[in-house]
């Protein structure tokens, strides 16, 4: 009698990975914060990447944990996820396959001076494909600032911002306005006008109001999924003001109805080019010992931005009364406000990233508008 070979469970399937790019201060940490909130019964795997020596937004993200342990996070902060020289990536996504049974998506923060290709790229290896799945790639926009043409070509730090987040758009399925609480029918459409033309070939454009996104419209959209049939959801949008309406016009909101994209292909193929990076880019980080103010920090931060070609500044404040602010600035908007855990007691540490800027200028600016040395 011929014996019968055991059946073997089914093979899980590939865990869908969903990248979040987003060009220095678009809101794409609080973007996650609030999808981590939302998350429902998903159990997430976060990798952050940063380029700056001190993990800011990985500290903030750590803050929303869950007791039972279902979002786990690794900070990335030593250069810019997988691209050529980082050793790091693969075996870190290597470990979440070894526990794919207790993680439903992983979901990766680019760094905002970074192409998301290059995740995709190594996403493709022979080393990760067998395990994950691109589910999409989301690009998330500062849109106040794409308003004001803050990425448009002019001088040398223009031109760099420019081509970046281009590119980064370029890259995206969905993208992500952002900061439009307050906007009329006429910028978002005005902002959107200005996303289509530089990148045609994106599916869809959202909208995060509050710096929310509907938890349908980030995760399982499986759009690089093989054979596989596209759900999309969209909910009426209201425009904001005293008499807000629905707008009338929908389907403008709708990223299927634009330039005949319902039946587009966005294939790979396209993401398969590498991203050198532009080595004018430069971070540091500067420390002080001396208890802060928080508003007189903020108005120099200002101050630096505006005499620097600073283009994001972040990270904890010590007041010297045992809380700990947060400071985030984007050019020269800055806001503090108060944050859970990050620096040790009675230091503060803010990450600076610009165009070629001085850090000993900047160094000499902050010490001098506190009154407080930073080094």
């Amino acid at each position: 009698m011929a014996s019968v070979a055991p059946s073997l469970p089914p093979p899980l399937p590939p865990i869908p990975v969903t990248v979040v790019t987003g060009f220095l201060g678009a809101g794409k940490t609080t973007l996650l914060r609030g999808l981590v909130q939302r998350r429902q019964s998903r159990r997430l795997a976060l990798l952050i990447n940063e380029f700056g020596e001190v993990a800011i937004d990985g500290d903030l993200l750590r803050a929303e944990g869950d007791a039972q342990g279902h979002v786990q996070i690794q900070d990335f902060a030593h250069g810019l996820i997988a691209y050529g020289d980082d050793e790091h990536f693969v075996p870190a996504m290597l470990a979440l396959a070894a526990r794919r049974a207790q993680i439903d998506h992983v979901l990766i923060e680019t760094s905002g001076l970074a192409l998301p290709s290059a995740v995709m790229e190594v996403l493709q290896s022979p080393e990760l494909a067998p395990h994950f799945v691109l589910d999409a790639t989301l690009a998330v926009v500062d849109t106040p600032l794409l308003l004001e043409e803050a990425f448009a070509s002019g001088d040398a730090v223009r031109d760099a911002t420019a081509q970046l987040f281009r590119q980064q758009l370029e890259c995206a399925d969905v993208v992500v306005l952002n900061k439009i609480d307050g906007m009329e029918e006429a910028p978002l459409l005005q902002a959107e006008e200005t996303v289509r033309a530089l990148a045609p070939n994106v599916r869809f454009l959202e909208l995060a109001y509050g710096a929310r996104l509907d938890i349908r419209l980030a995760l399982g959209l499986r759009l690089h999924q093989a054979g596989s049939t596209v759900h999309h959801h969209y909910t009426p949008v209201a425009m904001p003001g005293e008499r807000a309406t629905v707008a009338a016009d929908q389907w403008r909101f709708n990223g299927h109805a634009h330039s005949g994209l319902g039946a587009h292909s966005h294939g790979m193929s396209t993401h398969k080019h590498f991203h050198e990076q532009d080595p004018g880019w430069q971070s540091f980080t500067l420390r002080s010992q001396t208890a802060q103010e928080p508003e007189a920090l903020r108005r120099a931060v200002v101050a630096v931005a505006l005499d620097q070609p600073i283009l994001r500044t972040k990270g904890f404040i010590a007041t010297g009364e045992g809380s700990t602010q947060l400071l985030q600035a984007v050019r020269a908007r800055a806001v503090v406000a108060g944050a859970q855990g990050g620096t040790s007691a009675g230091r503060s540490e803010l990450v600076f990233i610009g165009y070629h800027p001085s850090r000993a200028r900047v160094a000499q600016l902050l010490s001098s508008l506190t009154g407080t040395d930073w080094i």
